[in-house]
């Protein structure tokens, strides 16, 4: 007996030698952070997203959608492409790509151009006349992993970059780590000059301005919380938390017609393996084996939408809880009474009407 259990504890030692040495060797990961969990929602689940229409069929990986002053529909596309939303038959017509292996956010300008946020040129410009890249680069360093976009009256264009460490192929990474690496940046067309105006975010997302805009707000994905940095007034350069304790990680975030805001949201890990996010030992793992990481996230399992007030306060959720209709929810815009939903899990934009919704 004394024997086997020698040879036990031998055995666990070996092992537990052996993933130390792994970690240290192969861990493309540096001294990860523990992520503190969100509290239980409020708002009980539902599946109010089945109810939602699958708009085309030929799109890949919709991440972000926009609607023109004119009210046209606009998605980028995972493989380059602007595309159109033609109403009449309710297809997608091509407008304009650019080569590139991936458009995430998008916004359409005053002036009628589309701007998108390209995961390795930065921001791009399409217009009629053509494609242009506007900025690639802040304070002499690359730009990484360009994510969301919006413009302010003034023309400026504030975009989030959602990690200057790792890109859009190896994105889980920064969440395993859980280190700020994220920023919120400033273009200024008039002087051609891309600034920080937040550094230290915990992987920067969707960013959106309030109606006035008096503030804007960035998402921190794996803080489960959104920040709102003052534009205007007293408070004017402030950081302050907009909204936390969100059920999962906020992606995009868009303005409604009233002032409220549309949030889409991620399960980044599936509730049976919510020990991943304190446990560094697991962390290590998962960033060693990429494919160990696909069967604990809960990105292709769910899908859902909070709406939070202009002062932050979580009024409506919107979910599909297990991803028959839509999961990978990436974004949701408000036009014409419907949402429009972008997702990094489908080759549709889905749309929900809120009269439907509302009479329910």
């Amino acid at each position: 007996m004394n024997n086997i259990i020698h040879s036990y504890s031998s055995f666990l030692l070996v092992v537990t030698i052996g993933s130390i040495l792994c970690i240290l060797l192969f861990s493309p990961i540096s001294s990860p952070n523990i992520i503190e969990l969100p509290h239980p929602s409020p708002l009980p689940p539902n599946n109010r997203l089945h109810r939602l229409t699958k708009v085309g069929g030929e799109l890949r990986q919709p991440e972000d959608v926009c609607v023109d002053k004119e009210g046209t529909i606009y998605a980028a596309t995972r493989d380059g492409w602007i595309k159109k939303f033609n109403k009449e038959d309710d297809s997608w017509e091509n407008w304009k790509k650019f080569e590139t292996n991936g458009l995430l956010g998008i916004t359409a300008t005053r002036d009628g151009s589309i701007i998108a946020c390209d995961v390795h040129k930065g921001l791009v410009k399409f217009d009629e006349d053509g494609v242009s890249v506007l900025t690639s680069q802040v304070n002499g360093t690359k730009i990484k992993f360009a994510d969301d976009v919006i413009e302010a009256s003034d023309g400026s264009l504030y975009f989030s970059v959602a990690s200057t460490k790792y890109s859009l192929h190896n994105w889980h990474l920064d969440m395993l780590e859980a280190k700020p690496h994220g920023q919120l940046l400033k273009y200024d067309p008039s002087i051609d000059e891309t600034s920080i105006v937040i550094d230290g975010l915990g992987f920067a997302n969707g960013v959106a301005l309030s109606a006035n805009e008096d503030f804007l707000v960035v998402c921190e994905t794996w803080k489960f919380r959104c920040l709102k940095y003052w534009l205007k007034g007293n408070e004017i350069g402030k950081i302050e938390v907009f909204v936390d304790n969100l059920p999962g990680g906020p992606d995009n975030i868009n303005l409604a017609p009233d002032g409220s805001f549309w949030i889409a949201i991620l399960e980044l890990i599936s509730p049976r393996y919510e020990f991943v996010h304190t446990s560094k030992t697991a962390k290590h793992i998962l960033a060693i084996f990429p494919s160990l990481f696909a069967r604990v996230t809960g990105l292709h399992k769910k899908a859902m939408v909070i709406h939070v007030t202009e002062d932050g306060k979580i009024i409506d959720r919107f979910d599909d809880p297990d991803g028959t209709s839509i999961s990978f929810l990436t974004s949701a815009v408000e036009f014409d009474n419907h949402l429009y939903l972008g997702s990094l899990n489908s080759n549709f934009v889905g749309k929900l009407s809120l009269n439907i919704i509302q009479e329910a």
